[in-house]
């Protein structure tokens, strides 16, 4: 197995480690491998991928996607650091509104798979970092959104974020009206 699943707080969110090989010319991770994932009992039918470069200090989130075009995620951090977050939107969640921090880096071989009816979002920690998702229905504009990153009680560990315009105005949670049940 590539692959060793570790379960967190937020039921079905999972932090993968992926097997890492070290020699003398540098390090291979083996990040995904559907047989494997989907042998384990998780989405494996990813329609589209992005990446996302940001310096230090940026906030990117807290997005997702509503149903019908809910999506799940699969995270990776492919260069520099990030805190990744994940917030449970599920109404019917004994965990609803509460969220987990993951440090992710270029070198740990550690994915986040995060299903659907969560918000995902990361702060950069270092000056250049590079992320990497997969998801499992294409963007649809019309039903991407999010919450306000700084109202689901996440200390992220920087005084001055820089965050865009369209994720500074997002609903704070506590005025969010979720799409997601269970």
């Amino acid at each position: 197995m590539d692959f060793t699943l570790h379960k967190t707080s937020l039921d079905g969110v999972l932090q993968i480690q992926c097997k890492v090989a070290e020699d003398g010319r540098g390090r291979f991770i083996k990040n995904f491998r559907a047989s494997q994932l989907k042998e384990l009992g998780l989405e494996t039918r990813f329609v589209e991928e992005f990446v996302t470069t940001s310096h230090k200090n940026v906030i990117r989130g807290l997005h997702f996607q509503s149903p019908p075009e809910d999506h799940v995620k699969l995270v990776s951090c492919f260069g520099g650091e990030v805190l990744d977050v994940v917030v449970d939107l599920r109404t019917e969640s004994p965990t609803y509104g509460k969220h987990e921090t993951f440090h992710l880096k270029k070198d740990l071989g550690r994915s986040i798979y995060i299903p659907k009816g969560f918000a995902h979002g990361f702060l950069a920690l270092t000056d250049h970092a590079t992320v990497h998702y997969q998801v499992s229905t294409e963007h649809a504009p019309s039903f991407d959104s999010g919450i306000l990153w700084n109202s689901a009680e996440i200390k992220w560990p920087v005084e001055k974020p820089i965050i865009s315009t369209r994720d500074s105005q997002f609903a704070a949670l506590k005025d969010f009206h979720s799409p997601f049940t269970k």
